[in-house]
């Protein structure tokens, strides 16, 4: 009996990362899934004849003959499925959808400050039916949507325990998902982006995602091993899964103490990285206007410049303590990852001299989405976890 169910676990394990493989690539034939994921050519040959039987998987055209038979190409069914994610912070919502390819298809950004109760929150489910309704998304595709916000999700009680940007505190996560239009999950900001860039670089292994927004957050997102590794207690989870704490509350680094004794955060501890790195100690500059910033410091302001020096050295000690806490790549995500981009040389220089394994600092990498990373992100939760049930 127990062999049995071995061989069952097997096949499963081996049927995912079939998938998972097809997914991967814009298209592949059964003898290269044999040879990359080292699984005997008549077991691919009957898990693709299965997932072809499913409707995830179709054949797309012949390779060209190397004197047998022509190999059938193959590819996942990109569009047998949609997601939505929605990106909830003080002034905006953003929408996004995405398939089994997993960028954004189409993405919409909506000024609408954030107030408490349920009018507001019918008002983003209607947002949400007007997107899908604008984009023809097939409503019997949709898995379902995820809903990122600047919040602790305490998942043991499915509560927002906590967001001081929102001003939500001890709040049932039913409260927002019971009004959504499709099965709903609430994510933290911060992982919902941090997810879009894992997935992205999935090939990259492990990464700190720390985000430099209004206020200065993070995330920690963890390349578990290969699924036949995989002890069985987590056999069913993604490759790339966020790590969230004892009491989920982890990655809280915008409260991690850059300078003891320093300038007061809105926590009430003094010397915060938030107190330093926020993008409001540069957008409050202009009037909120982070971009408008960069324009003004690109155009020689003196005083921006220096203003920018110092930003530049207090991300440099925050990074470079985050790589020796985890070891891994730190990505620069949030409204100041996405202009971080022309700087990063700048950034390096400071972190070349504090680098004591590389010494060069390519650890720090700025975030590949500038735009609505947090509502793909949510996005590609529902995503993540039906490609996890094949």
């Amino acid at each position: 009996m127990r062999i049995s169910t071995n061989n069952s676990e097997v096949r499963k394990r081996n049927r995912n990362r079939v998938f998972r493989f097809i997914n991967n690539t814009k298209e592949t034939c059964m003898s290269e899934i044999s040879a990359a994921l080292e699984v005997s050519g008549p077991t691919v040959m009957s898990i693709v004849k299965e997932l072809k039987e499913d409707g995830v998987i179709r054949e797309v055209g012949e390779y060209e003959s190397t004197g047998g038979r022509k190999a059938k190409a193959i590819a996942s069914v990109k569009d047998g499925v949609y997601a939505i994610g929605v990106d909830i912070t003080l002034n905006h919502v953003s929408l996004v959808y995405t398939d089994l390819g997993e960028e954004a298809l189409k993405h919409r950004r909506v000024q609408k400050p954030f107030r408490q109760g349920t009018a507001y929150i019918e008002e983003v489910a209607g947002l949400v039916k007007d997107f899908v309704k604008e984009n023809q998304i097939p409503e019997e595709k949709i898995l379902g949507m995820g809903l990122s916000m600047p919040v602790i999700v305490d998942r043991s009680r499915d509560m927002i325990a906590n967001s001081h940007v929102l001003g939500l505190y001890e709040v049932e996560c039913e409260e927002w998902t019971s009004r959504m239009p499709y099965p709903c999950e609430i994510i933290n900001d911060a992982n919902a982006a941090a997810l879009a860039e894992a997935l992205w670089q999935k090939e990259r292994g492990s990464m700190v995602y720390l985000l430099l927004s209004n206020s200065v957050g993070g995330a920690i997102c963890v390349k578990l091993p290969e699924p036949e590794d995989m002890q069985e207690d987590i056999r069913e989870r993604a490759v790339i899964d966020t790590y969230e704490g004892d009491n989920w509350r982890s990655a809280e680094f915008g409260h991690m103490t850059l300078h003891p004794g320093g300038k007061t955060c809105y926590c009430g501890k003094q010397g915060c990285v938030d107190a330093y790195c926020s993008a409001s100690n540069l957008a409050d500059l202009e009037n909120g206007k982070l971009e408008r910033f960069f324009e003004k410091l690109e155009a020689g302001n003196v005083r921006y410049q220096e203003i920018w020096q110092r930003y530049l050295d207090d991300l440099a000690l925050v990074v470079d303590n985050l790589r020796m806490a985890f070891d891994c790549d730190v990505i620069l995500g949030g409204y100041v990852g996405s202009f971080m981009e022309p700087y990063m040389e700048k950034l390096k220089e400071r972190l070349v001299p504090k680098d004591i394994f590389d010494h060069d600092g390519s650890y720090a990498r700025p975030c590949r989405y500038q735009k609505e990373a947090s509502a793909l992100g949510a996005a590609l939760y529902q995503i993540k976890d039906y490609i996890a049930s094949i």
